[in-house]
């Protein structure tokens, strides 16, 4: 069987390998057996967004569970960063969310967490592709009916709801919530709303096949013309599983995580809360945070693109603080997981002692250009086999030097070829990421 595991878990096409009824039955077999070797409780907790394919994938789990004598709980419809609390909190085995995060309804995926809230390590992730791949074949599906444990979305929204600061509450904010019809779409209106927020939800009706379309953080576009037209102090967009936020500030304009790492780290240095002096971000992060760190002696640490490998450093270096351009944000305090909602509340939180606006709070953070290209490929060879791809490569960054950055990676979900390149001359990246693309189109696509 090949590698079913990438950065975010297993993902595919819902009905097909690898998420086939199948696989994914014998998937939870598999994970039955490890905590079985590892000698832990057969007790797993499971999620999932609102795509309908999500319901068939989480029955498929609770028979190959049950097969080895497993004891499941569905937490139904509840974002990612929910089910790392809850399976921590409560001294689950393991959590499962079945979810393909901001990929359209038709995709989804399965991610698994520890006992430890945190993503499971590799080793684990390897040895549950051996044991699916000697023991899977073709699993008549039966008629088994879930029922979700309703108290245990109650608990995380209790969780939440304790994060809201008790001094200084400013609870006139209007805030305009798009929930990208996916996981966030019953909770986050609910708890601004009981927090007394003026709250406008946006794309909060999930069918099951609207989740992530033409919404949510990969499509801000529209919350930004209902910010506008509804006079908010903000707006939030949640991608499918409600694992990131991303921002628009009262005036339409469109703020992404670095937007996040830069407030927060401000604020929470100001308030005593930042415990280290790294803030841990990824490849992707622009350079105008690296330098507004610098003017506050602060240091950037850069890892690969992937929530896990933000959090292995952010343990590594001691850090409370991290996350990615895309709107991951983790704030290790309180979760080892990004949690878009969670986020949200830290930036009203910071808008809010501060009374002062969002543009005003991201006023001096300067964006250097970037320029971000996705190259579709036939496969994932090692760039090294291409001498002209490493010959560009490197006569790319020799022209950028100091002035700017360069990175070229697959993406872990999909097959493409990722290019960012930066600096201070738009139109000289531009002329930079077309010539990679088109070198990589030559040998890859």
């Amino acid at each position: 069987m090949e590698k079913l595991f990438g950065t975010d878990g297993i993902r595919g096409i819902a009905g097909k390998f690898p998420m086939d009824y199948s696989t994914v039955c014998t998937l939870g077999e598999a994970l039955m057996d490890l905590l079985q070797q590892e000698e832990l409780p057969p007790k797993v907790i499971i999620g999932r967004d609102t795509r309908e394919s999500g319901k068939w994938l989480e029955r498929a789990l609770f028979q190959g569970l049950g097969l080895r004598n497993g004891e499941a709980v569905s937490a139904g419809v509840i974002p990612t960063s929910a089910i790392s609390y809850l399976t921590k909190q409560y001294a689950f085995s393991a959590g499962i969310v079945i979810s393909a995060s901001h990929n359209p309804y038709k995709d989804n995926g399965i991610k698994i967490f520890s006992s430890a809230g945190m993503k499971i390590p590799e080793a684990w992730e390897k040895r549950l592709e051996n044991a699916m791949a000697s023991r899977h074949r073709e699993i008549e599906p039966k008629t088994i009916e879930v029922y979700p444990e309703p108290t245990l979305g109650q608990k995380y929204t209790e969780f939440l709801l304790e994060r809201f600061p008790e001094k200084n509450p400013d609870r006139n904010m209007k805030v305009v919530l798009d929930c990208s019809h996916g996981a966030s779409s019953a909770i986050a209106p609910f708890i601004f709303q009981l927090q007394g927020f003026d709250v406008v939800a946006i794309n909060s009706s999930p069918d099951g096949r609207n989740i992530n379309v033409s919404c949510g953080s990969l499509h801000p576009e529209k919350l930004a013309e209902s910010v506008v037209e509804a006079g908010a102090d903000i707006g939030i967009a949640y991608d499918g599983d409600a694992d990131r936020a991303i921002w628009v500030d009262e005036s339409g304009q469109i703020l992404n995580g670095d937007h996040t790492l830069f407030v927060q780290t401000q604020f929470m240095k100001e308030v005593g809360r930042l415990k280290s002096d790294r803030i841990v971000a990824t490849t992707m992060s622009n350079m105008g945070l690296e330098k507004a760190l610098e003017k506050w002696g602060l240091t950037l640490v850069r890892t690969d693109v992937g929530d896990r490998f933000v959090l292995e450093e952010m343990i590594k270096s001691g850090a409370n603080l991290g996350g990615e351009q895309s709107g991951h944000t983790i704030f290790l305090d309180d979760c080892p997981t990004g949690d878009g909602i969670l986020t949200s509340i830290r930036m009203v939180e910071a808008l809010s002692i501060k009374k002062a606006s969002l543009s005003e709070l991201v006023k001096d953070y300067r964006v250097y250009p970037q320029i971000l290209l996705n190259v579709p490929v036939s496969r994932k060879e090692a760039f090294s086999l291409y001498p002209e791809i490493i010959r560009t490569k490197e006569e790319i960054e020799s022209q950028l030097d100091n002035r700017g950055r360069f990175s070229l990676r697959y993406s872990g979900t999909e097959f493409l070829a990722r290019i960012m390149v930066e600096g201070p001359d738009r139109n000289e990246l531009e002329d930079l990421a077309n010539r990679m693309a088109q070198v990589l189109s030559q040998h890859l696509g």
